[in-house]
């Protein structure tokens, strides 16, 4: 949630873990994090998994677009070059990550992932919508921004 007396949000370092708390119209200056240093933010996909996906999701007050795949999906593989340039595109509007249901079935299985590839949209740490199949860049792209 944007803190309304500075304009500030808080972000989760795709590196650490560690909560920041950056300034709204700082964003794509390429902040750092304040406990180890790396940029908090990246406009690629972060690969999340059971121990970092919770936090990552709850803890951030940007939109969150997560892509649920999975390496023997032929469609997942397919659409993965799309969801990375959409993540381009999306950025720092809404941030991107990666979700492999293989190395992570106790996730796939809490969120009732059932097709691949499936992306959803997190506004505050809840799930708002899923879609379900492969999509090209501009459909990820016009489906995500419906939702800010």
């Amino acid at each position: 949630m944007p803190d309304s007396t500075s304009g500030s949000l808080h972000i989760v370092c795709s590196k650490c873990q560690a909560i920041n708390r950056v300034i709204s119209d700082k964003l794509i200056d390429n902040p750092t994090c304040g406990k180890c240093g790396e940029l908090v933010l990246s406009s690629n996909p972060l690969d999340l998994n059971d121990s970092t996906f919770e936090r990552f999701i709850s803890k951030t007050d940007l939109p969150v677009l997560v892509d649920f795949w999975a390496p023997w999906c032929g469609h997942c593989r397919t659409m993965a070059p799309s969801f990375e340039a959409a993540a381009k595109e999306l950025f720092p509007k809404i941030l991107t990550v990666k979700v492999d249901t293989e190395n992570s079935k106790a996730m796939a299985a809490r969120f009732n992932i059932r097709s691949l590839p499936t992306i959803a949209i997190f506004k505050k740490g809840s799930e708002v919508n899923r879609i379900s199949g492969a999509m090209s860049t501009q459909q990820i792209v016009e489906w995500a921004k419906s939702y800010l």
